[in-house]
């Protein structure tokens, strides 16, 4: 890293660490409003970045990995960067039955990535869910929340398609 690169790098951790002050400033220091924090973290940037992690440990007082073990347990949470597109892919019961493995190997083929990666470019991510809650209209998908149901690949190609288009 040159010393442009390294300067610039400091300067972003240290707007990521005011950012993150100006989050967590509203709650007391207890560690009940860890979720609450995290979840407000989780909202601003797409994923918990370990410089937060860090902050939020001073913060509240709680080791840095009890804090990972809660990312980690809860899929709400991330610790990688998401795409502009977040897709997911519902491998539950249902869903798996109905094929929607089938959609999760034409998303690795199209987007030449693998479950919880990112484009390069950070347009896609791909990840997998155990349950939607949408088992009627099974397999689905979702593409940043929004659920496409009783899902084929074409379906899926078509969607992809339009996002692709997208800037």
């Amino acid at each position: 890293m040159n010393e442009n690169e390294e300067r610039n790098c400091n300067c972003m951790e240290e707007k990521l660490k005011q950012e993150l002050q100006g989050i967590m400033q509203p709650y007391t220091q207890v560690k009940d409003n860890l979720i609450p924090i995290l979840n407000e973290v989780q909202m601003k940037y797409g994923y918990i970045p370990q410089t937060a992690q860090k902050e939020i440990s001073e913060y509240l007082n709680i080791p840095m990995a009890e804090i990972y073990g809660v990312i980690t347990f809860y899929s709400r949470f991330t610790l990688k960067p998401k795409g502009k597109y977040a897709i997911s892919v519902c491998l539950g019961t249902a869903c798996f039955v109905k094929g929607s493995e089938k959609l999760m190997e034409r998303l690795k083929q199209r987007l030449k990535i693998e479950e919880g990666e990112t484009t390069p470019d950070g347009k896609f991510s791909i990840d997998s869910t155990r349950c939607v809650g949408a088992c009627g209209i099974a397999p689905v998908f979702t593409v940043n929340g929004e659920v496409y149901g009783r899902a084929t690949v074409k379906k899926l190609d078509e969607v992809l398609d339009e996002l692709m288009q997208e800037n």
